[in-house]
């Protein structure tokens, strides 16, 4: 038997724990529901593991099915960020710079910024591939890429971007709830499963601020956009970064909660390429590296 399933079965079975259902993934992918679910069965044996509690309505994916779903989205996250950056790298021009981070930081930090940069150079295109690393690679066809670490990557000229910190952030309406901080236990807490061990995780932070561990409660997300989103929403209360959530914390949108931030042993760099720089990366480098604020 072949290590790997094959890659229909498995998108099969992404489909359906991105859409909640065999219905809706039927729809998706255009097929009909009797076929997601022989699909679906058929990765189960292959694989020897039930990933589907059939028992609920709809089905739900078991611990197992939670874990492979994860890794497939992981997966072929980095199979479409290959594609889009090779399909880039093709459409490269001196007048154009790509630049690649994790997709909390394009989606917060950094698009607010090129949208900045566009008032003043509106000829100029800065095309932007998110990763699922925080730390992604300087591929083919990448000029810049935005990382959070230490800073001692020896393959391109590193940058200090800004140093980062957490602080547990909620909607209003539940702070409102409270006269003090908000207490970790009495509300649901937002996860991140992130594939960066150095992503401070809510059982990290408490232990690092002092604060009496939980029982895990809440909802689990893939990335910290999910995550943001369902904090505004009310959800719960998050793990805000500054990278992330800052803007929204400075709108009022997210507030802290009271509770004591915590600054990170990592912080933001930006690395170009040691090679054959174009003038239009130099251009968006240096601009962005002054576009900064310092922390307050």
């Amino acid at each position: 038997m072949d290590a790997l399933p094959p890659l229909r079965l498995l998108a099969a079975f992404a489909a359906v724990t991105r859409t909640g259902s065999i219905q809706a993934a039927s729809v998706e992918l255009n097929v009909t529901q009797p076929a997601v679910s022989q699909a679906i069965k058929q990765l189960e044996a292959h694989i020897g593991v039930r990933l589907l509690d059939r028992s609920r309505r709809p089905a739900q994916p078991t611990a197992a099915g939670r874990t492979l779903a994860l890794a497939i989205t992981e997966g072929l996250g980095r199979i479409e960020d290959a594609v889009e950056v090779l399909r880039l790298s093709e459409a490269d021009s001196f007048d154009a710079v790509t630049v690649a981070c994790s997709v909390g930081v394009a989606t917060y930090w950094l698009m607010p910024r090129v949208a900045a940069f566009y008032r003043n150079h509106p000829d100029r295109t800065v095309n932007v591939v998110t990763t699922q690393s925080g730390a992604p690679d300087l591929g083919e066809g990448v000029d810049l890429a935005i990382r959070y670490g230490r800073g001692r990557w020896t393959d391109g000229v590193v940058t200090p971007l800004f140093d980062e910190r957490v602080e547990p952030l909620c909607a209003p309406q539940m702070r409102a709830r409270f006269d003090g901080s908000v207490p970790p236990g009495d509300v649901p807490l937002l996860h991140v499963r992130a594939p960066e061990t150095s992503w401070i995780t809510w059982p990290e932070y408490l232990e690092a601020t002092g604060l009496p561990p939980v029982a895990a409660r809440g909802q689990t997300f893939t990335n910290y956009v999910q995550a943001t989103q369902a904090a505004l929403d009310g959800h719960g209360m998050m793990l805000g970064w500054r990278s992330i959530t800052g803007a929204l914390a400075e709108a009022g949108h997210l507030v802290p909660s009271g509770l004591p931030s915590l600054p990170t042993k990592d912080a933001f760099y930006l690395v170009a390429r040691p090679k054959r720089p174009t003038a239009m990366a130099d251009t968006f480098a240096t601009w962005l590296a002054g576009s900064v604020e310092p922390a307050p």
